[in-house]
């Protein structure tokens, strides 16, 4: 599965979340939770989870870049579960580092969910140079 577009969600006053219906199937049952890079969340379905483990695993305990890194991704992970209304109960820690108290945008990143504060992402995405940035790109061929 694939996962692509943006939804717009709330978190209700006990920490649930509903899945959108087009991530669900993709995700399945139960996922991983992590902290993403940019103040955003990230939901890996367990086998894509599994790839990310295996390779910060691989990381030399020598590499201290590596360690926080690993530490960053393994440490602020959590296994969740959906119940049989497509909702899941977001860790209050994970909450916490992306700032989402109510309002929150989840976007489909092709292998894995992003899923942001809505004021956050809304404010990640202004003022970008798009042109520019597809400029930067053009040497992987998109």
């Amino acid at each position: 599965m694939k996962f692509m577009s943006e939804y717009n969600h709330t978190i209700d006053p006990k920490g649930r979340l509903i899945i959108p219906a087009k991530f669900r199937c993709g995700l399945g049952n139960s996922f991983v939770i992590t902290k993403g890079i940019d103040k955003c969340l990230y939901f890996y379905p367990t086998e894509e989870w599994d790839k990310i483990e295996e390779k910060l695993s691989a990381i030399p305990l020598t590499n201290r870049d590596g360690r926080k890194f690993a530490r960053f991704m393994l440490g602020g992970a959590a296994e969740v579960d959906m119940d049989t209304q497509g909702r899941i109960l977001l860790p209050g820690y994970l909450r916490e580092y992306a700032g989402v108290l109510k309002d929150a945008v989840m976007v489909g990143m092709g292998n894995h969910v992003e899923f942001w504060a809505k004021e956050a992402y809304d404010t990640a995405g202004e003022n970008l140079d798009i042109d520019a940035i597809a400029e930067s790109l053009d040497g992987i061929g998109i």
